[in-house]
């Protein structure tokens, strides 16, 4: 399985692609009088805002609570170094 660190790109780079190859999908969609990608501009607007609300959220989360087992032997280090409360 090919993982971010592996990869030469990082996820901001594969989030952009993506969202340039659905803009290109709406636009040959477009210019073919088919029906575009369905919704208004202040719908994808809301969808993309709650997108990064729950991915930021979750990333958040994650990067400040030691819940992994990696976490929790940093958490030791640190307390056994007195610096964390």
């Amino acid at each position: 399985m090919i993982t971010f660190e592996d990869n030469k790109h990082d996820r901001g780079s594969l989030i952009r692609t993506g969202v340039l190859v659905l803009a290109l999908i709406n636009q040959g969609l477009l210019a073919l009088n088919l029906n575009p990608i369905p919704g208004t501009e202040t719908l994808w607007g809301e969808v993309i805002s709650a997108g990064i609300t729950i991915v930021s959220a979750g990333v958040a989360w994650f990067k400040n609570n030691y819940i992994t087992w990696k976490g929790r032997k940093q958490k030791k280090v640190l307390k056994q170094h007195n610096l964390t409360k």
